[in-house]
């Protein structure tokens, strides 16, 4: 579904050349939830972007589905985005448009006519589960709803690809968990294929069957969640379980002492 060779990208920074990617090869399959974990610095949202080429590789080769993305000119490219869907992390809505036209806004500028508008938008919002919501502002809403509008609006198009950029990093917990349940959802009832970037390895474990670390620009290991945990083999990987295995162990203090042992 998605091919990623040779991917390169640099900036200049002043008299100076920051290497963000270097030579990235990605395999995903059609129908996963495949997830990119590093720290922050690593690159792993210069890679998310440089899928829909919000940032233009430098080098290197991206297919989605029989698309050459990396061929295409402008106009092919504002095409071929439109079955690219992406979601921010901190959600990109308009604040001055209600839910509804949020939501509707691509199809608005696309042309599409007002009935058609008008009920594709309100069954996204029943899939994100906003229904009730449509004429309210951003600003009555909480994080983890805004987020959900802006789900529903990256799906407005019917993509093949949701691109997630770091989306449940700025909202609680429990709310995380609520929002990666919908992506999951969304994902069995679409077959939709979903790119989940993250610096948080619990959020993989919970959603992606498989994924990838990227440290320093370049990837480090590929394979199975699963994997990950029980045999990491790059340094990022090892320091991720190790971070979380320390959490887990003093959680499980305080919760015995808590239970008077």
């Amino acid at each position: 579904m998605i091919e990623v060779s040779n991917l390169s990208k640099t900036y200049k920074t002043g008299k100076e050349t920051v290497t963000a990617l270097s030579n990235i090869n990605l395999s995903i399959r059609k129908g996963d939830i495949f997830g990119i974990i590093g720290f922050s610095g690593a690159g792993k949202s210069t890679l998310i972007r440089c899928l829909n080429r919000l940032e233009e590789p430098d080098t290197g080769r991206i297919v989605i589905g029989d698309t050459v993305i990396t061929d295409l000119d402008d106009k092919e490219l504002r095409l071929a985005r439109r079955k690219i869907g992406m979601i921010f992390q901190h959600f990109n809505l308009l604040d001055s448009q209600t839910v509804f036209q949020n939501v509707a806004f691509p199809l608005s500028v696309a042309g599409h006519p007002k009935p058609y508008i008008r009920e594709k938008v309100r069954a996204l919002l029943a899939l994100v589960g906003l229904e009730d919501k449509e004429n309210v502002y951003p600003s009555m809403l909480s994080g983890g709803q805004k987020q959900r509008v802006g789900i529903a609006r990256a799906l407005v198009n019917d993509p093949d690809v949701l691109l997630s950029d770091e989306a449940t990093s700025s909202l609680d917990p429990q709310t995380t968990y609520s929002i990666l349940e919908l992506l999951q959802d969304i994902n069995a009832k679409l077959n939709l294929t979903i790119v989940l970037i993250t610096h948080e390895l619990d959020v993989l474990q919970h959603v992606c069957d498989r994924m990838a670390v990227i440290e320093y620009g370049s990837i480090a290991e590929t394979g199975t969640v699963d994997k990950l945990f029980l045999q990491p083999e790059s340094h990022t990987a090892r320091r991720f379980v190790s971070i979380i295995d320390y959490y887990r162990d003093k959680r499980s203090i305080i919760e015995g002492f808590g239970a008077g042992i």
